[in-house]
């Protein structure tokens, strides 16, 4: 199976890929849009992980 059509495989790059840029060089309004895209896709990441509370009937639908 190819990684790339697991779920989130797409959305865990992105985030990784905004996790390594080096925000030192780069003007403020870059800095922020930077970090509102982190915010951003960690927020879909805790929404579409399943969750692993224990209750098994509950489950999240991207």
């Amino acid at each position: 199976m190819d990684p790339r059509n697991t779920p989130g495989y797409r959305l865990h790059c992105s985030l990784t890929n905004l996790k390594r840029i080096e925000t030192a060089g780069l003007d403020d309004a870059d800095q922020e849009r930077i970090e509102a895209a982190r915010a951003l896709l960690q927020d879909v990441s805790l929404l579409t992980q399943p969750q692993h509370s224990g209750d098994t009937d509950t489950q999240i639908k991207s």
